[in-house]
């Protein structure tokens, strides 16, 4: 089932207008400030901006590996059923459903399993690191075990900037596809910006499937400034990781218990999710709940002003 995050129409549908918190989604709600020249949006996206960008990319991401830019993480998402004759997709679930929408879109058989070490024999095999909704993460060394065990292992990073200890963008190549997210850690997901590492030949796909222009003057822009920004990075996960700890002990206090996240969600298992959601809703608050738990609610963190707003 394709259900998603930031579906604050549902909200206002079921508890009416208002003004509401959407922490529904995993984006960071203090997002990287803006500022975008003219000529961004004026012009066509110029090639030394892009070879601006990949050039933080690759700094950021600490990868020479080929890389391609796409409109987000879920552009990359869309095309890699593509890439390889149909066949046998596995996927570590629960995750993120676009991963398995688009492969049974595509023709696909696709099977959910639940550790990494099952992946091995598969076609393609999908791991996101850290995990969406339960925070798991696998060391570098657990995910570079699987490589030739799979015949292209696609690693899903979107949610690896606070934690780059774990991520194997430097190891992108054959058999071993990266997708990483700008918009979630920045705050800015509208931008609709990511990146593939891979393969060469794959990347080279991608891009061609992506056309002349597959993101805007601004995100490139804007995600190039963002990327080198080293200062902010740091600053902005260590916020995170202390409003996190914030939120874990509200949680606590409404008889919650985690079930795991990171620096910008964290899931927790209600008892009876519907009702909690509910009850963060007579609050003007959007959480996410899951058709295949009954317990389980995805907080995002608030923004500096949005903690108020939460029940004590």
């Amino acid at each position: 089932m394709r259900d998603h995050g930031g579906d604050i129409e549902a909200a206002r549908a079921r508890f009416g207008g208002g003004s509401w918190v959407d922490l529904s989604t995993g984006i960071n709600r203090v997002p990287y400030p803006v500022a975008v020249s003219a000529e961004a949006y004026a012009a066509l996206p110029r090639k030394d901006a892009v070879q601006a960008l990949m050039t933080a990319a690759r700094a950021a991401y600490r990868s020479a590996a080929p890389m391609g830019i796409l409109a987000g993480a879920q552009g990359a998402i869309q095309m890699v059923p593509g890439l390889l004759p149909r066949g046998l997709a596995r996927v570590v679930s629960p995750t993120y459903n676009e991963h398995a929408a688009c492969l049974t879109a595509q023709g696909w058989t696709v099977e959910p399993v639940p550790t990494l070490d099952s992946l091995a024999g598969a076609d393609l095999g999908v791991v996101v690191n850290p995990n969406n909704p339960d925070g798991r993460i696998w060391s570098r060394d657990q995910v570079l075990a699987l490589r030739g065990k799979v015949g292209l292992l696609v690693v899903d990073e979107s949610f690896a900037d606070p934690v780059p200890e774990v991520s194997v963008a430097a190891e992108a190549g054959p058999g071993l596809m990266v997708l990483r997210s700008f918009g979630k850690f920045y705050g800015l997901a509208g931008l609709r910006l990511g990146f593939a590492l891979g393969e060469d030949r794959l990347v080279a796909q991608m891009a061609e499937w992506a056309g002349p222009w597959p993101v805007s003057g601004p995100a490139l822009e804007i995600g190039a400034r963002a990327l080198a920004d080293t200062a902010w990075q740091t600053a902005t996960t260590t916020r995170l990781a202390a409003e996190a700890r914030r939120l874990d002990a509200l949680a606590a206090a409404w008889g919650w218990a985690l079930v795991g996240g990171g620096h910008l969600f964290r899931t927790y298992d209600t008892g009876d999710a519907q009702a909690a959601q509910d009850f963060l809703a007579r609050h003007g608050i959007w959480s996410r709940i899951f058709p295949w738990s009954k317990g389980w609610l995805r907080l995002g963190l608030p923004g500096l002003a949005e903690w108020d707003r939460l029940p004590r």
